[in-house]
């Protein structure tokens, strides 16, 4: 018995033991939860103190014991009555006015170049010299043949007059005097048909040398001296490109076709002015010319060309370029910086600023958009003050702090070290 006792008396000690040491073990863990929140919490207190600099009202708007919320910085601009263009913005390209071909017009050698590649050309310059040598000599062959044939010819006329007289005196039979005008009117023919050779001879003496068909700028050329060049030279001599004025292609919605024609027909320009493929660097302006004739209907557009003066070469055809086309000016109209329209769940809306610097939420609509300003129409006013920037951290009622534009210049450099 004593034996068995003595075994069994290690386990139950065990089994008492176990219990305790978990309770010890969940009592110091609390412990060390408690003092480590309470620990986190001191840190945070004395952190807001820091912030705050140790100052401030023990009550304000942020409930009891809280410190009042600072005022939100926000910069404003003055809502004012101005000039806002309608613009219709798009994307075109450069095409030129006219484009052609030189081509040679009879075949010889390429003697000379008188051109230099990328230069503007007047219609009717010389832009290249054919060998003229053998239509010279066509020329010449041509010019002896008139002559001797209308020496031939005067002498049947005299000769004409000489049998008229005879006839009359019955010194020649009448045959012998028609054989003799029939004579005339064949030299006058054989005269008429030399004077065509010769013609014929000028005008192709004159195409060795090849000129420019219409005034543009001239290309890099086509073929090189001592070649012996053809009028069915795919490539031909040198390619012009009329490009003052230069043409402008571009589409718009059909909605303003009723007002592109009205302003068409009453003889009112409308202004168009390109941009860089970027939309930011202006490149030249010019005006509306006309419109295509017919509709486009898989995107309900219609195309519009403009013409511009573009002295300077600054649009090359086939070139891209971002189009804003002037349709209207509206005058004298409530307008605010595009920065200050919002939108939400009401529509646009613009926050004001009050003479206490509480901002108010008022909604407009939006019209018209000119550069950086947009009209609007609403519960607004010439001299209200908008938000234009900050707005996006306002509630209705906040108060603001309006950072001027000097402010924001001195607090710059602060910044940036």
């Amino acid at each position: 018995m004593t034996r068995s006792a003595q075994t069994v008396f290690p386990v139950r000690a065990e089994g008492r033991i176990l219990p305790w040491l978990l309770v010890a073990l969940l009592a110091v863990a609390g412990a060390g939860g408690w003092w480590w929140h309470s620990h986190q919490q001191a840190q945070g207190q004395a952190a807001g103190q820091s912030h705050e600099g140790g100052g401030g009202r023990a009550h304000g708007q942020g409930g009891p014991g809280g410190r009042a919320a600072p005022p939100s910085p926000v910069s404003v601009q003055v809502a004012r009555k101005q000039d806002i263009r309608v613009l219709v913005t798009a994307i075109g390209n450069i095409a030129a006015s006219n484009t052609a071909i030189v081509h040679a017009q009879v075949s010889g050698v390429l003697q000379r170049l008188d051109f230099v590649e990328g230069q503007q050309v007047k219609a009717g310059q010389q832009l290249a010299q054919i060998d003229p040598r053998s239509f010279q000599a066509s020329l010449d062959q041509s010019q002896g043949a008139l002559l001797r044939d209308q020496a031939q010819l005067e002498n049947a006329r005299i000769d004409l007059v000489r049998y008229q007289g005879l006839l009359a005196k019955d010194a020649i039979p009448k045959q012998q005097l028609d054989t003799q005008v029939a004579l005339v009117h064949q030299l006058e023919g054989t005269v008429k048909l030399d004077q065509a050779a010769v013609a014929s001879a000028q005008l192709q003496l004159s195409y060795t040398r090849v000129t420019a068909p219409i005034s543009g700028r001239v290309g890099l050329k086509q073929v090189d001296l001592g070649n012996v060049i053809q009028p069915t030279d795919a490539n031909g001599v040198v390619i012009i490109t009329q490009t003052r004025p230069i043409a402008l292609t571009f589409a718009v919605p059909a909605s303003n076709i009723p007002v592109i024609s009205k302003r068409l027909h009453g003889g009112v320009a409308m202004p168009v002015q390109a941009f860089d493929r970027g939309g930011k660097q202006p490149l030249a302006v010019g005006t509306v010319a006309t419109v295509d004739n017919s509709i486009d209907v898989t995107t309900d557009t219609i195309k519009v060309k403009a013409l511009f003066p573009n002295l300077d070469d600054s649009l090359f055809p086939n070139q891209a370029v971002n189009v804003t086309l002037q349709l209207d000016t509206l005058h004298d109209v409530l307008a605010v910086p595009q920065a200050a329209v919002l939108r939400g769940a009401q529509g646009a809306y613009v926050y004001v600023v009050g003479a206490d610097n509480k901002v108010s939420v008022h909604v407009v609509q939006p019209g018209a958009a000119d550069a950086s300003w947009v009209a609007v129409q609403g519960d607004l006013q010439a001299g209200d003050r908008v938000v234009i920037d900050g707005g996006d951290r306002l509630r209705p009622g906040a108060t603001v702090e309006v950072i001027t534009a000097q402010a924001q210049h001195h607090a710059a450099p602060a910044v940036a070290h």
